[in-house]
């Protein structure tokens, strides 16, 4: 049976959604602002062929207070928002589209800071800032960040070294098998440090040019035909399983059967639901929460406000570690599951920060 329809009122807990909608241009855009305790919302424009309006929404619904919790953990004072732009990135997106799309997150008047997502990148970024100024992650010419996905896989990875570190005692992948499903934007460049680690590495994607791209940058990778057979062990038994490509990888089913160790990747919403990470705990699945670990991106791009400098987000990247450990320890303690944990600490955060906005200054 098909979802039910998505009641924004009942179902949610977010602050403002926003429909955009140009129809010259062919725009259908969802922008959701989750929570601005912090900071104005900051998070990507993901553009994708959804199958309905209301398959849109809920990822943004999800992926918007996604961001509320990774933007905390990471320390930033910002909140959380994300946009959704439907339609086939290939072939819908155009100069007239993004502008289009630009005006809308102006209208927002600072509510909101786009970047970007699966299906956008830096240049498109470019051109959404022609008509707005609430927008990061641009290109290095113009004074931005760049390619965000760079420090959302050393973000990875350090959480992968903090996941090693709790459960076999050395922060090291060396000799470890890991399996990465989806080698895309933040996929290549998270192979890249397992493999200059000297982890054992496969891969799999449904797209054959970024195999063929992971196989010339990196020969000694193995391929899985699909994340089905690499999770079966086809191409060896994983250590840990990396889901690098869109939410939901993590279903009951996969839980219940998934033979690796760890579970950490750069994948947002990786948990298909709440039960399946009580089954991986239940199991003995050390789960690194996703958004824990793959708030390298947003900390590059949000270093934007700032006058971007790459060492020193780099560095705060590298608090991803720290984050991490602290996060799994706590769950060990307090018999949770990680997801739980983590949401504990960013809602304490969000909590002791955010009320000062009601101290009222002269």
């Amino acid at each position: 049976m098909p979802d039910a329809p998505v009641d924004l009122f009942a179902d949610t807990d977010h602050e403002q959604v926003v429909f955009a909608h140009d129809r010259e241009s062919g725009l259908r855009a969802v922008i959701a602002i989750h929570s601005t305790a912090l900071g104005p919302g900051l998070g990507g424009t993901r553009f994708h062929p959804y199958a309905s309006t209301d398959d849109a929404v809920r990822d943004v619904l999800a992926l918007s207070k996604g961001m509320t919790y990774k933007n905390a953990l990471a320390g930033l004072d910002l909140g959380g928002g994300k946009a959704v732009i439907i339609g086939d990135p290939r072939t819908d997106k155009n100069e007239a589209l993004l502008r289009a799309y630009g005006r809308f997150v102006e209208a927002l008047a600072g509510r909101y800071y786009t970047a970007c997502d699966v299906g956008t990148f830096s240049a498109d970024m470019d051109v959404v800032a022609r008509e707005t100024s609430y927008v990061t992650g641009r290109t290095v010419e113009h004074g931005g960040a760049g390619d965000s996905s760079v420090l959302t896989a050393y973000g990875v990875h350090q959480g992968m070294r903090a996941s090693a570190s709790h459960l076999w005692g050395q922060p090291s992948l060396e000799g470890r098998t890991v399996g990465v499903a989806g080698v895309g934007k933040v996929g290549v460049h998270l192979v890249g440090h397992l493999v200059e680690e000297g982890a054992k590495v496969v891969v799999t994607d449904v797209w054959q040019p970024a195999l063929d791209r992971i196989l010339d940058l990196h020969p000694g990778v193995s391929v899985a035909s699909s994340t089905e057979s690499m999770l079966a062990g086809d191409a060896g038994s994983l250590d840990v399983y990396a889901p690098c490509a869109l939410g939901g990888a993590l279903t009951v089913d996969v839980a219940r059967h998934l033979g690796a160790r760890v579970v950490c990747g750069a994948a947002n919403n990786q948990l298909a639901t709440p039960e399946a990470g009580e089954v991986l705990a239940q199991r003995g699945v050390l789960y690194a929460p996703d958004f824990v670990v793959n708030s390298g991106g947003v900390i590059q791009v949000a270093d934007e406000l700032e006058g971007f400098n790459f060492e020193r987000a780099k560095r705060r990247a590298h608090g991803i570690f720290a984050t991490t450990l602290a996060i799994l320890d706590r769950a060990a303690s307090d018999g949770t599951t990680t997801a739980e944990a983590a949401e504990r600490v960013a809602e304490q955060r969000i909590h002791a920060v955010g009320r000062l906005r009601g101290i009222h200054l002269p």
